[in-house]
């Protein structure tokens, strides 16, 4: 079996979807992808065929324990490179997904051995996302999605969703990035959440809401922070 980029991708983009708990069928790998369905039908075939995955009655699309670890290996690459851009080079932390994507599939096993020398094997990215950490294992660290924070308790920003630049740049305009607490002053009629950093109200729809997981802190840290 030939191991192709378009390969890698595929399998990565199924297991980025299974860690943010959506149901994974073509139309998710479609949508995580930027392809066309009918594309998106042939590749899971291909994959079907070299045993990648495995497709159920429903459509669902689960990786088999060869296809798992072909993505790992990859996430854990894209991983490392995101953490050297903004560690080692200090580039911003909204633009390092899209670089990553690009140098992923070139990282060689020595390179990888002198980026965990350098970085260490473990850490989060600089969204704040750890390699194989889902959306169950988070809550069960007490995190929570930002449109789920209670009204009028201090967070922490810890993780944010990275697949989309532009929210990302969006999100570091408000301040919203990992390491940043806020106080969440009222989820709104209109499902917007209305958030305090300090003396600054800012507001955020539940769409991007969604895709930030926060921890609980004192308000009085959030004040303190903002001094």
């Amino acid at each position: 079996m030939k191991l192709t980029i378009s390969k890698e991708d595929y399998l990565k983009a199924i297991a980025e979807a299974e860690s943010e708990g959506e149901p994974v069928i073509a139309a998710t790998s479609a949508r995580w992808l930027k392809i066309t369905p009918p594309a998106v039908t042939l590749a899971i075939k291909r994959l079907q065929r070299d045993k990648m995955i495995k497709v159920g009655a429903a459509g669902r699309i689960a990786l088999t324990h060869a296809g798992r670890r072909i993505s790992d290996r990859v996430r854990y690459r894209h991983h490392l490179i995101e953490r050297m851009l903004t560690e080692m080079l200090g580039m911003e932390w909204y633009k390092v997904h899209e670089e990553a994507e690009r140098l992923e599939h070139a990282v060689s096993d020595e390179v990888e051995k002198k980026l965990i020398e350098r970085l260490g094997p473990e850490g989060p990215c600089p969204h704040g996302n750890q390699v194989n950490k889902s959306a169950a294992q988070r809550r069960t660290q007490g995190l929570v999605p930002l449109a789920e924070a209670p009204a009028d308790k201090g967070i922490k920003v810890v993780s944010v969703y990275e697949r989309d630049r532009e929210l990302l740049e969006y999100l570091d305009g408000l301040g919203i990035r990992p390491g940043a607490t806020l106080e969440v002053k009222s989820r709104n009629y209109d499902e917007t959440v209305t958030l305090l950093q300090g003396a600054r109200e800012v507001h955020l729809g539940q769409a991007a809401a969604r895709k930030v997981w926060v921890e609980p802190v004192s308000v009085r840290v959030v004040e303190r922070s903002s001094a």
